[in-house]
């Protein structure tokens, strides 16, 4: 995997593939969320987790974020459904699965209920209630002025509170997936309570497994790495593509 991902915008978008077995066409596409990029370090670990159980996986930094063009303040949930497309059209010749985290999480609800080139979907500790998710982690922030959780160049925008407040909540796109899905969700996840997986599993009609990690908070630390992706490989073993 050697080809430039580049979006509608003509941004570039940073991405690390791992090689699974040795002509495998099935690849495990990995999107992090709000703040992230594609090497946040449980990112990582799954995507080495894959590909040593011979799945491919790509790691990708949506744009504005990270190593990739684009400006952070033009990031949002619908550009990156918007990115994810592009991603897509480049991948051509594989078997795609999806795993999001957090607000990629909802980025794949999104563009798994429009988008059929996606055969399975994983959702990792995945935000639903994007207007609750804003007010409850932003809503005390100036945008413009005020930076998201204080890190460096993330600066909080009205454009990005009002792109979550007008998504609502993913609940409703959650019911028109119809691939295998993977909800995993730490029990004492404080930043995206595991309510919201449990209230997509509610409305989906899919073949849905959820995976509740006892003790877990958001970012599957400390210690929970491991067991993320042991339940993400072992699912991915088990569960046709498509």
């Amino acid at each position: 995997m050697d080809r430039p991902l580049i979006n509608r915008h003509g941004e570039r978008l940073d991405y690390t593939f791992h090689p699974g077995a040795p002509g495998s066409i099935e690849l495990v596409v990995i999107g992090h969320g709000v703040t992230g990029h594609k090497d946040r370090p449980f990112l990582v670990a799954l995507a080495a987790g894959l590909a040593q159980a011979g799945i491919p996986a790509l790691r990708i930094s949506f744009s504005g974020n990270a190593g990739s063009e684009g400006k952070f303040t033009e990031s949002n949930i619908t550009k990156e459904v918007d990115d994810l497309g592009a991603v897509l059209d480049a991948l051509d010749r594989f078997k795609i699965t999806y795993a999001g985290h957090s607000m990629g999480g909802a980025v794949g609800v999104l563009r798994a209920s429009q988008d059929t080139r996606i055969r399975r979907l994983i959702s990792l500790a995945a935000i639903v209630h994007t207007r609750a998710f804003v007010g409850r982690s932003f809503g005390h922030l100036i945008p413009g002025r005020d930076l998201m959780w204080d890190k460096p160049g993330c600066l909080f925008t009205q454009a990005y509170m009002d792109d979550l407040r007008t998504i609502d909540s993913v609940a409703a796109q959650a019911s028109r997936i119809t691939v295998p899905w993977l909800l995993v969700h730490g029990t004492e996840d404080k930043l995206v309570p595991i309510q919201d997986s449990r209230d997509a599993l509610a409305q989906t009609h899919a073949p849905a497994e959820f995976i509740a990690l006892e003790g877990c908070d958001h970012i599957f630390e400390p210690g929970f790495t491991p067991r993320m992706v042991d339940a993400v490989v072992g699912w991915s073993l088990r569960e046709p593509a498509g």
